[in-house]
């Protein structure tokens, strides 16, 4: 299967970062930027969420997403918004 058969609606992890799938184990879609707090704008976890994903029980991954959904405000949510139009 080559690239090209990949669409954003597909939920297999190939485009997690390119549009932010909901599929991804992490909420990170390559737009790191934190600006002027610890939030990071590209998928609205904090420094140190980013920084220990790896470390993290799935439990504890699952407590983010969860929280980073509710808020929505992430350029990942944004990017999601935008393709589901």
């Amino acid at each position: 299967m080559s690239n090209s058969d990949h669409s954003p609606a597909q939920s297999d992890g190939a485009n997690s970062l390119g549009v932010g799938d909901e599929s991804s184990d992490s909420p990170c879609i390559g737009v790191c930027t934190t600006l002027y707090d610890e939030i990071c704008q590209g998928c609205g976890r904090t420094l140190n969420e980013v920084s220990n994903w790896v470390f993290f029980s799935q439990e504890e991954k699952n407590d983010v997403w969860k929280r980073i959904r509710a808020d929505g405000t992430a350029m990942r949510f944004q990017r999601q918004a935008k393709e589901n139009n």
